[in-house]
């Protein structure tokens, strides 16, 4: 294993701006990224991501291995809320064990965005489909903690089950990707060629701001998740680490190619702290919001950064 990758990625502009976010909460500084820059800047790195496969799709043909990939991707979410659910049901209760088993079948775009700036680090190329991978992936497991909640507990959620479906799939964050991937992909190429500076030059200078942002939501949500103890932070570091790892395996009879490999190993091992806490505010009001967002958050978003995408690239280059 070459461990120079980790060490690369461990130095990286982006994950060291993420790093002085949290800092800077630790020192009390005032420094801060104003909210609707923040907002503007992610609504940038979605439409990025998702135009840039949209084009890299409209170049490859339709083939058993792109249908294989998608099912794949949807398999995943659907399934990681089934088995993470009986782990944590018995020490945080049905709504809480929902809301976090759906938060970690779900994805995090953000980490599907640094494991995008890893992968150029690395000059390796990923298949346009797996931004159409990601997007899908949202979905999936809400419907499955929907499921667990109505099986589990009296709880019923409002708007019943198709209400949480299509809130989960108009998600700003989903709409965006999916509709900038079809624009990207039924794009004239000339006239996108207009655009790619703007969706290509500075995307990763806008992703060092945005990382900055994180890292100081992040440092301020620390505190209010340490009250629940060690267990919490085991379950956001160690079953993220094994989904990643066991998807780097598993995804070598998936997608030959070594970039949509990592893509989903990082999309199993991320959780979501956007379009999941948005639909569990509607499906699941009981889960402690201050207990499953910093878990995604605060715990599992910097450890896939640091530690995990060098790990489950290692893994991907040595099988």
């Amino acid at each position: 294993m070459d461990f120079q990758i980790l060490i690369s990625n461990l130095t990286n502009p982006s994950l060291l701006f993420f790093i002085l976010g949290i800092l800077a909460v630790k020192l009390k500084s005032d420094l801060e990224i104003p909210g609707t820059s923040a907002k503007f800047i992610a609504l940038y790195l979605m439409l990025s991501i998702g135009f840039k496969g949209g084009q890299e799709l409209s170049h490859s043909q339709l083939d058993y291995g792109i249908i294989y990939a998608l099912a794949f991707g949807v398999l995943l979410s659907a399934l990681v809320p089934f088995y993470t659910f009986f782990i944590l049901k018995k020490r945080l209760g049905v709504a809480n064990a929902s809301a976090i088993s759906a938060a970690y079948g779900s994805i995090s775009a953000v980490t599907f965005v640094a494991a995008v700036a890893f992968l150029e680090m690395q000059g390796v190329t990923f298949g346009g489909h797996m931004v159409a991978v990601m997007a899908l992936m949202e979905a999936p497991a809400i419907i499955s903690g929907v499921i667990l909640l109505q099986k589990y507990s009296d709880q019923k959620p409002e708007g019943g089950l198709k209400s949480i479906i299509f809130h989960a799939f108009t998600n700003g964050s989903v709409l965006l990707i999916l509709g900038s991937l079809v624009i990207g992909l039924i794009a004239d190429e000339k006239q996108a060629e207009g655009i790619k500076p703007f969706v290509t030059d500075i995307f990763k200078g806008f992703l060092a701001v945005f990382l900055l942002d994180m890292g100081i939501n992040s440092g301020k949500k620390l505190k209010a998740f340490f009250k629940y103890g060690y267990f919490t932070t085991a379950f956001a570091i160690l079953v993220p680490f094994i989904n990643g790892c066991v998807v780097a395996v598993l995804s070598h009879w998936i997608a030959p190619d070594a970039g949509d490999r990592l893509i989903f190993s990082i999309l199993a091992a991320s959780a979501s702290y956007i379009a999941v806490p948005a639909a569990m505010k509607l499906a699941n009001p009981e889960a402690d919001e201050g207990l499953y967002v910093p878990m995604a958050l605060a715990v599992t978003f910097p450890f896939n950064l640091t530690l995990g995408m060098p790990i489950y690239w290692m893994i991907i280059q040595v099988i």
